[in-house]
């Protein structure tokens, strides 16, 4: 007589699915790109000089010279270096503000470089219409339409002519700044660069994107 064999019981598994993971909305590299930004903004102004300072009526006195002049400029700006930026970048927001149609081609261009070339995955790659662009084709589209905004349209004179209206503010005012009574032998602090963040951002990304 033939023995049966053992029956097998199934054995069902209890255990919860684990939920796959959604798909993050920011790549991690354009999160240290925006937390860059607000460290580099916030440790800027921490380092600005009082505006009370800055705007001394009794510290004013027409130069003799020219290289008197030139030398004030260049002491008054390295102590008051952040403020001066911040008066320049005030000029270019006012003068972008004011005219909606340079504000929103400048940020359609950013964001054009930020979401198809810099923060964009190489794989797979960027189609527009039907037609697949590879990356050298990217950059080259990109660069061709920066030339055409900045050189071929009224942003690229809108933006010469706050660069210089806010140069002109900050080299008259430190040409008649007395900066005698500044410690201008205070130490600057060490500048980690802006573009810093690349590096660490590829090791972020997990081999996504270009950073």
């Amino acid at each position: 007589m033939a023995s049966s064999a053992p029956t097998i019981l199934p054995i069902s598994n209890t255990q919860p699915a684990v939920p796959q993971s959604e798909a993050p909305i920011a790549t991690p590299a354009f999160r240290l790109f925006l937390n860059h930004i607000s460290d580099t903004v916030r440790n800027g102004l921490s380092q600005r000089r009082p505006w009370a300072e800055l705007a001394d009526r009794n510290a004013f006195s027409k130069p003799e010279s020219i290289t008197e002049a030139a030398g004030r400029i260049k002491k008054n700006y390295t102590y008051f270096r952040i403020n001066y930026l911040t008066v320049i970048a005030a000029v270019l927001g006012i003068s972008l503000v004011t005219n909606p149609f340079s504000l929103l081609t400048l940020v359609g261009l950013l964001a054009a470089w930020l979401f198809l070339y810099l923060f964009r995955p190489s794989d797979p790659p960027l189609v527009i219409l039907g037609r697949t662009f590879s990356e050298r084709e990217t950059l080259g589209l990109l660069s061709v339409l920066s030339i055409v905004v900045v050189f071929l349209t009224s942003v690229g004179s809108l933006l010469i002519s706050a660069l210089l209206v806010g140069a002109g503010i900050v080299c008259a005012h430190g040409a008649f700044r007395v900066p005698e009574d500044l410690f201008l032998d205070e130490p600057e602090p060490a500048a980690a660069g802006f573009l810093s963040f690349l590096g660490g951002g590829s090791a972020a990304g997990g081999g996504t994107g270009r950073i």
